[in-house]
This record gives C-alpha cells, structure tokens and sequence, in this order.
C-alpha cells in the first residue's frame, strides 16, 4: 500500500493507472476487453466484482486430519464494494460513472496512438487466457515503488514529514515499552510489539 496524498489530481492519477492496467501494455485494446479480474467493468457499467476467499488454515487442518475437502469447502464468496474517490464522496453515481468513461477513453485513446507509433497490435483475450499464469516478463521494472503519490512537491513534502512524526513517535513508545511502561502510547495506524493494532479515536 502507497499513502496518496489528498490532491483531486493525485487520487484521479491512481485510478486512471488502476484502469489503464492491460490497456497501456497493449496487451488489450479496450478497457472492457481484459479476459480477467479488472475494476473497468464494475465502474464503467456497474457490474459486480465478486471471486472467493479462501480459508488455508482450516483446509490445512482438514488436511492434517486426514480429510480431503472439496475446493470450495472453506472458501466463502466476497464481492468487492467501490468507493468513489474521497474527492469524488459528494458527487452522484452518474456523476462519477460518467467521469470514468472520460478517464478510459482517454487511456484508450493514448494508448492507441502508442501502439501506432510502435507499430504494435494487441496481443488479445484470447491469447492472453493461452499464457500460464506464472509465465514471466521478458523484462521487468527495477525501480523501487514510491513512498508516497503526490500532485505537487508541497503534498510530498508534507507527507514526507508526517511519516517522520510517526515513525519519530513510534520508537519513542517503543522504547518506553521496553523499559516496562505498558501505558506507552503508540501513533494511530501502528503496530506496536506483542500488543494490538492501534485505532483511530472515535
């Protein structure tokens, strides 16, 4: 997970990049034509996103009992629910779904010109459900992901330096802790040692 700052820039520039996966590899023309898991659909036409959770602990037991459980003996269905952007909250359905089909025609549209340029043609659903699914890139990305997803240097600067307070913070409690002070407070959000996850005040 990369903190995204609260720029409506910022946080349109993440789900343009979430949308555009398939499309900006020419790997598939179209946003709706990616043959697997994508949120395009569900934003672009409202269709639900729905796949299973597997429980491995319990399948592991069962096997350890001697038990050969169907595949779907411990696994429960879960539907994804979309959000809008927090800079979208006040918006209307419609609002934002229109907002969508501008973001993927323009992906669509830059990604066409691309290929173009490239002289590429894309590679299809159909060959693409032909690949194994651990098969490998010729190439990969060797930069490190960023800390942060900012619109200005001025949000970056700024969530740079609420990480330091937090961490900061942290090792303060930590160390606290370790010389026996259970009352030692720990930052929102962190996962101090041997004890729970610590929430937001209500």
């Amino acid at each position: 997970a990369i903190v995204v700052s609260g720029e409506e820039a910022a946080q349109i520039d993440r789900l343009r990049y979430v949308l555009s996966q398939g499309v900006k590899e020419a790997l598939v023309e179209k946003v709706r034509d990616w043959p697997g898991v994508h949120s395009g659909r569900a934003h672009l036409d409202g269709e639900g996103l729905k796949g299973y959770w597997f429980d491995r602990t319990k399948e592991s037991a069962a096997r350890r009992r001697g038990e050969a459980p169907d595949r779907l003996a411990y696994a429960s269905e879960e539907e994804v629910v979309f959000s809008p952007l927090p800079c979208w909250s006040d918006r209307s359905d419609d609002w934002v779904r229109e907002r969508v089909r501008e973001l993927v025609k323009d992906i669509e549209r830059e990604a066409a010109v691309e290929r173009e340029r490239k002289r590429i043609t894309p590679l299809g659903a159909k060959a693409i459900l032909t690949q194994h699914p651990h098969s490998k890139p010729k190439k990969t990305k060797r930069s490190a992901a960023p800390r942060f997803h900012a619109a200005t240097k001025a949000a970056r600067n700024g969530l740079r330096e609420a990480y330091n307070l937090f961490v900061l913070a942290f090792r303060e409690a930590a160390e606290k802790l370790s010389r026996g002070d259970r009352a030692a407070r720990f930052p929102v959000g962190s996962f101090p040692p041997a004890l729970p996850f610590v929430m937001p005040w209500a």
